[in-house]
């Protein structure tokens, strides 16, 4: 076993930092990390945070770990922060944002680059998620970059999505609209001591509560901490509900990360293969020179790739 490994499953902080810096920059030694402690992991419960920019997503994050480590939870927290455009790493604004927590050695707080990943979840998200699992966490708090109208993907990674909205983020219904009114299992107004607030949370409530699948609908103030108490009892009471079908659940998210995984397997070896394959500079001519539509030389291209 790698000393490393050894070192996260004992709980060691530095170990634990050091294995999501391996895995996070997709290193050599990142595979063996994940092989030698894949079958150790399946006992944390997720939750995911999404929803606008600016919808205080961070704040309600650092309010609600005390109160799930009240009731129970050693918790752990990974933010998925923007990617700096010079450094290629996390701006790291959600760690300010969670100052007050920084100094609890209980917990267990990461920021992650979205490194550009579709929906702006970090595509080394899950195997953060499994050594944070293998070490001990048994809850751990996903917030992903601010969403728009397809960045619903943390859904699929985490057990429990929670869509965070705010009222001053413009139009009530728009707000609500905004790609994200199938993926949440609690929609939550943050900021409710705002005027606006218990005119979203009706908007809410008319197209999202009353629904076929009935999501719990909240209003909460990350701000004065009104009604973050009952949000983290209901998420985990709504967790412990989820926990029948909870195998199921994992099933469904190890398929998908399959696909993924071998979907981008092939792009990289497809890719490669154009690089090295004379034809395709000569396709590109006769493109060019429209003597080929390019749905021609695609079909010839990948025919030959795959044959």
């Amino acid at each position: 076993m790698l000393p490393i490994v050894k070192g996260l499953l004992a709980g060691e902080r530095r170990a634990l930092a050091k294995a999501i810096s391996i895995v996070d920059n997709d290193d050599p030694e990142s595979r063996e990390i994940i092989k030698q402690i894949f079958s150790k992991t399946g006992k944390a419960k997720t939750v995911g945070f999404t929803g606008p920019g600016g919808a205080g997503k961070s704040s309600l994050v650092g309010k609600l770990i005390p109160e799930c480590q009240a009731l129970g939870y050693r918790v752990a927290v990974l933010a998925v922060d923007p990617t700096s455009p010079i450094t290629g790493g996390a701006i790291l604004g959600d760690r300010v944002r969670m100052q007050n927590n920084l100094d609890d050695e209980k917990v267990f707080m990461r920021s992650m680059a979205s490194r550009g990943a579709v929906g702006g979840v970090s595509k080394s998200l899950r195997n953060a998620i499994r050594i944070l699992d293998a070490a001990g966490y048994g809850l751990i708090l996903v917030e992903s970059v601010g969403a728009g109208q397809l960045e619903v993907e943390i859904s699929r990674v985490v057990d429990l999505t929670t869509v965070v909205f705010t009222p001053h983020t413009g139009d009530n219904v728009q707000a609500v609209k905004a790609g994200l009114t199938e993926i949440g299992d609690m929609y939550v107004v943050n900021k409710s001591d705002l005027e606006g607030a218990p005119a979203l949370y009706n908007t809410i409530l008319d197209l999202i509560g009353d629904t076929e699948r009935k999501p719990a609908v909240f209003k909460v103030s990350a701000k004065t901490g009104k009604g973050v108490r009952e949000l983290a009892k209901s998420i985990d009471r709504l967790l412990k509900e989820k926990n029948i079908n909870y195998k199921e659940r994992e099933r469904n998210m190890l398929e998908s990360e399959l696909r993924d995984m071998v979907l981008s397997m092939v792009e990289k070896k497809a890719s490669l293969m154009l690089a090295d394959n004379g034809k395709y500079l000569e396709f590109v001519e006769k493109l060019a020179k429209k003597e080929i539509d390019p749905y021609a030389a695609a079909d010839e291209l990948a025919a030959g790739l795959f044959r």
